[in-house]
């Protein structure tokens, strides 16, 4: 039997976290051979946004809601109030979560955005992205890092039953970064091209600072190009990826990581309303094709929490209630099947 799973990507649909994470500790009980996660609830407002949400657990550094997004302002004493809305609404998720989870015993997962992406999205306190800066991009890179550090440690208090903490960092801009597409503040130029190695040094910190922690790292991306190599180089333990967006390469370092005993969670079920949904089988021989092209034998991936992870293709954040609660179904049902069930 293979060691197929499922889990989400993070986002759910709606305003209430409460009601959002009891979908996902049901849906992705472990019971079935799942992975919960901390759920992500961004309708609630730009603090509750992945880089808001992210910036909320790095305690070192201040910010504060612009007109163009979020800006860093020095230290943490000058955060400005959405900053501080950002921190006290993960400590109250952080509370509810404690609270459903007590007497959990399983596998758990949080999100974080990636310091490519926080780089690529948060401006420098004199304006534009911190990208534009070797010494801000370093600073951020490396406060993001201890802020994680801090993160992990305040779970596992929490969720004593975790017993596989996985952090997911997620890099949807990383491909931006490294292809120099993305733009200044002005909008008529980009970036300049951040090469591999310091784009391997800054994400390895993070997930060095994961691993340190004794959480397992993954990197998740839903957008084409994101150089797949570079990442499991810096240290990913695990990729979560949107199938339809992996080319050739990424497709052979998939392989490489289901081979090695590393984990990839691919993305097959949609994750917004599909006109016509897909149903489990369908789903199930698209995965086993993929699994044939890569000239891999589904019953001999790896058992124990590693191997093929299935989710919806990206968050879901933009589908209607039933449908992510049909997605996550989907997801675990096509896991079961891969295992040998019916």
């Amino acid at each position: 039997m293979s060691g197929a799973g499922a889990t989400g990507v993070g986002s759910m649909p709606g305003t209430s976290f409460e009601e959002a994470q009891r979908v996902v500790l049901g849906e992705l009980s472990p019971d079935v051979g799942a992975m919960p996660h901390l759920v992500e609830v961004p309708a609630r407002g730009v603090a509750a946004g992945m880089v808001g949400r992210t910036l909320g657990l790095v305690t070192d550094l201040g910010a504060d809601l612009q007109p163009a997004g979020w800006r860093l302002t020095g230290g943490p004493a000058s955060a400005g109030v959405d900053h501080r809305r950002a921190r006290s609404l993960l400590a109250q998720d952080l509370d509810v979560l404690e609270e459903l989870t007590e007497g959990y015993a399983g596998p758990l997962k949080v999100q974080v955005a990636g310091p490519w992406t926080l780089a690529a999205t948060v401006e420098k306190p004199r304006g534009d992205k911190v990208l534009a800066d070797v010494g801000a991009r370093r600073d951020l890179a490396q406060a993001l890092a201890e802020g994680i550090g801090t993160h992990v440690r305040d779970v596992r208090r929490r969720v004593p039953g975790a017993d596989r903490l996985v952090v997911q960092v997620d890099e949807p801009a990383l491909a931006a970064v490294v292809g120099g597409r993305v733009p200044t503040a002005s909008g008529f130029g980009k970036h300049r091209t951040i090469h591999p190695p310091e784009a391997s040094e800054a994400l390895g910190w993070v997930l060095d600072a994961i691993a340190e922690q004794g959480a397992e790292p993954w990197v998740h991306s839903c957008a084409a190009g994101t150089p797949l190599e570079l990442v499991r180089g810096a240290g990913a333990r695990g990729l979560s990826v949107d199938l339809d967006a992996v080319d050739a390469a990424g497709l052979d370092v998939l392989a490489e990581m289901l081979e090695s005993g590393g984990s990839v969670a691919l993305g097959v079920v949609p994750s917004t309303d599909p006109t016509t949904p897909p149903g489990q089988r369908q789903i199930t021989e698209r995965v086993l094709r993929w699994l044939d092209q890569l000239g891999l034998d589904p019953g001999m991936l790896p058992d124990g929490g590693s191997g093929l992870i299935v989710t919806p293709t990206c968050g879901l954040a933009g589908a209607t209630p039933g449908w992510a609660r049909q997605a996550l179904d989907l997801s675990t049902a096509t896991a079961r099947h891969l295992r040998g069930g019916e």
